[in-house]
């Protein structure tokens, strides 16, 4: 059995963010409580991991834990303003989200296709996200948090567009590099890929948004526990390799 240095190292950094997370659930009440900042974090920990998860199943755990950690903490700050009532972000807020996740899912595909194609394809992606923020398609669209799933037309369009706008930018992408020869084949993967998982992903985020603002003191400090435990078990499996004498490349 032989396992890989650069896969190990990334299960050892997800088991230390676990960790972190874990211990920050276990002090809710040092961190403010109900008015703390929490539930802005719970609803990053849900959306980066269902994100990541996704893209990282479809395009290997580098491009999920990228674009998860990206997708995690813009989602969070904007979901985090529509449950609190505030008014739509200008345009300068819209791009700064936008420039966040182009930069997850250019780190992404920079490991997957090199560093030019990482560059257009983020720089690509930010604009297109601009671009739809300024047509009125955002994450918070028809926000209403409800304790059960629920996707809109609206969204299903807006996943669609989604779908086409990425299929277009990994095929310009790829077309600007040395994999031209495939640019048909990696827009389109690409497209599938990000529009089906964003079609999966938002009929969950009504439930999402209800859990974050219903979930109990003492499911947190639970979590927090879980959260932990994990940590130590992804942390400690590097050790476990060299005592069983597991050979590492």
């Amino acid at each position: 059995m032989m396992i890989d240095k650069h896969t190990l190292a990334l299960v050892s950094i997800v088991g230390s963010s676990l960790d972190v997370l874990g211990a920050l659930y276990l002090a809710y009440d040092l961190l403010g409580g109900e008015h703390g900042p929490l539930r802005t974090l719970t609803r990053g920990v849900t959306y980066g991991a269902l994100f990541g998860a996704g893209y990282g199943l479809a395009l290997g755990p580098v491009f999920g834990l990228a674009s998860g950690l990206a997708h995690g903490i813009t989602l969070a700050w904007e979901f985090s303003r529509a449950s609190r009532g505030r008014p739509k972000s200008g345009f300068w807020l819209d791009a700064a989200m936008s420039a966040i996740r182009g930069g997850g899912f250019a780190l992404g595909a920079a490991y997957l296709y090199g560093g030019t194609f990482g560059a257009t394809f983020g720089a690509l992606s930010t604009v297109g996200q601009v671009v739809a923020y300024r047509a009125g398609i955002r994450p918070t669209v028809d926000y209403r948090p409800v304790a059960r799933p629920r996707l809109t037309k609206f969204q299903l369009l807006a996943a669609m567009n989604r779908t086409v706008g990425y299929a277009v930018a990994g095929y310009v992408s790829a077309f600007m590099t040395t994999q031209r020869a495939n640019a048909l084949s990696v827009g389109l993967k690409t497209g599938l890929v990000i529009g089906v998982v964003t079609a999966i992903a938002i009929p969950f985020t009504p439930f999402i948004e209800w859990g974050a603002d219903h979930v109990p003191e003492k499911r947190m400090g639970v979590f927090g526990v879980a959260l932990i435990i994990a940590g130590f078990a992804l942390q400690s499996l590097q050790y476990w390799l060299a005592l069983l004498d597991v050979n590492i490349r």
